[in-house]
């Protein structure tokens, strides 16, 4: 569907059909399986809320009582469906050089009802807010990325230890107190018993810090790249010497920094200046990886192991895979309304969410089979005319005019696509030269 592709709606409905069937056996009765469909459907079209109210005004409903039951009363396995997204995510982006990719994300709240909620610090607005926080889990590849896991994260004095406020909010008896590292934990462990064959694990400093999280990885054998703060102390000099990781970058010679890049961005390729240094004994694969900003000098840190020996350049391809999680984030709230319920009770809200995840996955399996086979080198993206790659906010715009605007041909579709696409294009030229050419060289 890139130029040279053809908009083909009917295989487009055939591999929604297909995701439907995957999940059909989750639902004991045809009537929240066909909720489900238009529920789904709904997150893809381009309404503005995603939620009940305007996704049965979206699908003609007289009120949303269909949609409303599907999140709270009707039969289904939400958990099952989750375990269906990993699937289907790692079946479509595969998992050759993949990363777990786990993180939080703030959802604001008004009231005290809402299951997990309490004034709380969220990056999503940058301060102490009203709000619940959900930490997900993600697999990113060379093919794309999608959220996998959930998990919401329920304070512990607030809302764990308080039996009533549990029973109102609908708290299974068996979710209890975890901190935000063990949540991670539970999801890459279950990722990893399902089947999910990755290399790499990555997070920032919240899941770098923990020291029992970071065995658990060892204890797995899958390598991470984990961000820690400058305070962090390690252990170099073949373990006898315990220093805090600014010191040991501020005593690094000038030949130590190695020029790469962290993965390109929207505005052209992530140079940094990395160095690394061996920490504990000198026959273990663990490493401090610095990270440098090449114009202000501000200094990053990741504590990074391995069960074999990788060089630098993986480890940095791995610590710039981080960021994908924030687009999946993105992606989530801003095309499938991953943020737009309003419910309160922890059935409805898992179901919301679970549902959006499945909606993001299927864009971004579009989005990878959509794909050409084409160099990714930063020279060819700077010097390239032809349009963009399709994107997921790209593949839902043409995916609602298909579903909800069938007399709107495919040729007319491509037409604007390959219009947008060839602006962002030039747009991006613009970016990676004048990123280029200010770029420091010392």
């Amino acid at each position: 569907m890139a130029a040279g592709h053809s908009v083909d709606p009917a295989r487009w409905q055939a591999m929604f059909d297909q995701v439907m069937a995957r999940i059909a056996c989750r639902f004991g009765r045809v009537e929240p399986r066909a909720a489900a469909r238009t529920y789904l459907l709904g997150l893809l079209s381009g309404v503005e809320r995603k939620n009940c109210w305007q996704l049965a005004e979206q699908a003609g409903l007289a009120r949303p009582g269909p949609m409303q039951r599907l999140l709270r009363y009707a039969r289904w396995d939400a958990e099952a469906v989750r375990d269906d997204v990993r699937a289907y995510a790692a079946e479509r982006l595969g998992t050759d050089g993949g990363v777990l990719i786990v993180d939080e994300t703030g959802f604001l709240k008004k009231g005290r009802s809402s299951a997990g909620v309490q004034r709380q610090y969220t990056g999503t607005a940058g301060r102490i807010e009203n709000a619940q926080i959900g930490v997900f889990l993600a697999l990113a590849t060379s093919r794309g990325r999608a959220l996998i896991d959930r998990r919401l994260y329920l304070p512990e004095h607030s809302w764990s230890n308080d039996p009533e406020r549990r029973d109102t909010a609908g708290i299974p008896e068996t979710v209890h107190f975890a901190t935000k590292p063990r949540l991670a934990q539970e999801m890459i462990e279950a990722a990893l018993d399902a089947g999910i064959t990755v290399p790499w694990v990555t997070g920032d400093e919240a899941y770098g810090q923990d020291p029992q999280l970071r065995a658990a990885f060892e204890a797995r054998g899958i390598g991470y790249v984990l961000a820690v703060a400058c305070s962090m102390r390690v252990r170099i000099n073949h373990g006898r010497t315990l220093v805090r990781a600014d010191t040991v970058a501020s005593r690094l010679p000038a030949v130590a920094w190695q020029q790469h890049s962290a993965g390109n961005g929207a505005k052209g390729p992530r140079f940094y200046d990395w160095a690394w240094i061996h920490t504990g004994t000198s026959s273990s694969h663990r490493r401090l990886l610095s990270r440098r900003n090449r114009s202000t000098g501000e200094l990053a840190f990741y504590l990074c192991w391995s069960p074999t020996e990788v060089p630098l350049s993986e480890l940095v391809r791995v610590a710039g895979v981080r960021w994908s999680i924030e687009e999946c984030f993105q992606a989530a709230k801003g095309q499938v309304g991953l943020d737009h319920y309003q419910v309160r009770h922890w059935t409805s809200r898992h179901r919301h969410i679970t549902l959006a995840m499945l909606a993001l996955a299927f864009l971004t399996a579009l989005a990878a089979d959509a794909a050409p086979d084409r160099p990714a080198s930063t020279h060819h993206l700077a010097l390239s005319r032809d349009p963009i790659t399709l994107t997921v906010p790209e593949i839902r715009h043409l995916l609602a005019a298909v579903f909800n605007s069938p007399a709107v041909t495919a040729a007319r579709l491509l037409h604007w696509s390959n219009w947008r696409r060839r602006h962002q294009a030039t747009a991006r030229r613009s970016h990676y030269r004048r990123r280029t050419t200010s770029e420091p060289t010392g």
